[in-house]
């Protein structure tokens, strides 16, 4: 895996990305070429060309298709990750879950299934830093 999908994808999304800020909401479908910083409330399909960050704040209705992903607030719907997918303790997943290899942090509600394209077993571990 690409050194820059470390852990905390976050840390690494550099290049600009498109921000929906928190009390904002978008309804229809989003397109994203690069990375996507989501603190608001999204009604549709998604698919996003580089990394997707969530929010504690964020809520997203729809199927969303990212490259990579850290997800900490609310998904409904569909979720298929290219390649990582990290789940924080504050996240609430009412969706199926596609994803290369998947982390889950403990404290996180996922209600659906969950397939992991490269074999290797879902990972847990406890978060150390606070949802952001």
């Amino acid at each position: 895996m690409s050194e820059t999908l470390r852990r905390r994808l976050i840390d690494q999304i550099g290049s600009a990305p498109t921000f929906v800020a928190e009390g904002s909401r978008l309804t229809g479908d989003l397109e994203a070429a690069g990375p996507l910083v989501v603190c608001g409330t999204i009604r549709g399909d998604g698919r996003v060309g580089g990394a997707l960050h969530m929010a504690v704040t964020a809520t997203w209705e729809g199927e969303v298709h990212a490259r990579a992903a850290v997800i900490a607030g609310k998904i409904i719907g569909k979720l298929v990750i290219e390649e990582k997918l990290e789940i924080g303790s504050s996240a609430v997943i009412r969706a199926d879950i596609v994803a290369r290899s998947i982390a889950v942090a403990k404290g996180a509600v996922i209600d659906g299934t969950m397939t992991v394209t490269s074999g290797r077993p879902v990972v847990q571990f406890e978060e150390k830093r606070g949802a952001r």
